[in-house]
């Protein structure tokens, strides 16, 4: 373990337990503030990733993420996050932890050194070519994660390594290694602080950047937001307007009469109206801009 950057001892805040609470406080900031720099110098590799995901999914596959305590939950957090933001299907993208389901609530430290059941995880799921598999693991060590990439890999998935230190197992055994250095934490060995957010980060970037890929995304906006409450009814009401120009009450009646932001926003920003703003979303694979490239605005109507 003493080879592994994660456990490694931090000399910078070897008196931190003696320092005023803000200036312990000012020590952890000061670590965490050197994450993104790590993994700026790897985003042409997440870059990678992230199209190759999209291909995949694009040919029906899914996302899977794979590992075992706070890994493994911020893959779950990632996961689950995906369809309400994105209007996934709940099997699209999916989080896996050693333990299963209760050690997302509660640890399970030894589970993460079955690599049997790393392996039966993933062939339960049938996982397949058009599957991604990304395993996610600090020190890149973990039993239970490799078993899972070595099994994703005898059924010819995808896989990624998303680990942060260098030269490990896990890394090996990918299809591609996102190595982040992310070095000794504030805490000896408290994976959880720096290398956790250098993980939550860089799945903020694959499910991200694929589901902007696939057109989820118009501009800046989540144009396929699941308004399912109070809340998100009114940020969907928002998008529309701040997509189309429209009035709240053009909204309004959109929205209601479309069920969901996307074909709502196509009605308003279109000539077209009812089935005709289903039929050109799924030509087009939900993407709005390519479906404005083809179709006269309804604006453009309007004055003709």
């Amino acid at each position: 373990m003493k080879n592994i950057d994660t456990e490694k001892r931090n000399p910078k805040t070897t008196n931190i337990d003696n320092l005023p609470t803000d200036k312990m406080l000012e020590l952890i900031n000061k670590e965490d503030q050197t994450v993104p720099l790590a993994i700026a110098d790897i985003i042409p590799i997440i870059a990678e990733s992230v199209d190759r995901i999209t291909s995949s999914m694009n040919k029906g596959g899914r996302l899977l993420y794979v590992g075992a305590g706070t890994s493994g939950r911020l893959g779950v957090l990632d996961a689950v996050e995906c369809p309400p933001t994105f209007n996934t299907e709940p099997s699209n993208v999916l989080g896996i932890i050693a333990g299963g389901e209760k050690a997302i609530f509660q640890a399970a430290e030894g589970a993460e050194d079955d690599i049997e059941a790393g392996r039966k995880d993933i062939q339960n799921l049938n996982v397949n070519k058009n599957d991604t598999v990304v395993g996610i693991a600090a020190s890149g060590r973990t039993p239970y994660t490799i078993g899972a990439l070595e099994a994703a890999n005898e059924n010819s998935a995808y896989t990624i390594a998303l680990v942060c230190s260098y030269g490990s197992p896990l890394a090996e055994t990918a299809d591609t290694a996102l190595e982040v250095n992310t070095g000794p934490e504030a805490i000896t060995g408290s994976t959880r602080m720096k290398a956790g957010t250098a993980q939550k980060l860089i799945l903020n970037m694959l499910s991200t950047g694929t589901m902007i890929r696939q057109g989820k995304v118009y501009g800046n906006l989540m144009v396929d937001l699941q308004p399912s409450n109070i809340k998100l009814r009114e940020r969907a009401l928002s998008i529309i307007i701040e997509a189309t120009g429209c009035s709240e009450s053009e909204a309004i009646d959109a929205l209601k009469n479309y069920k969901e932001v996307k074909p709502a926003i196509v009605s308003l920003l279109t000539s077209l109206q009812g089935n005709e703003v289903a039929n050109a979303l799924l030509r087009h694979r939900g993407r709005i801009q390519d479906i404005l490239n083809g179709y006269p605005s309804a604006d453009t109507l309007n004055k003709s």
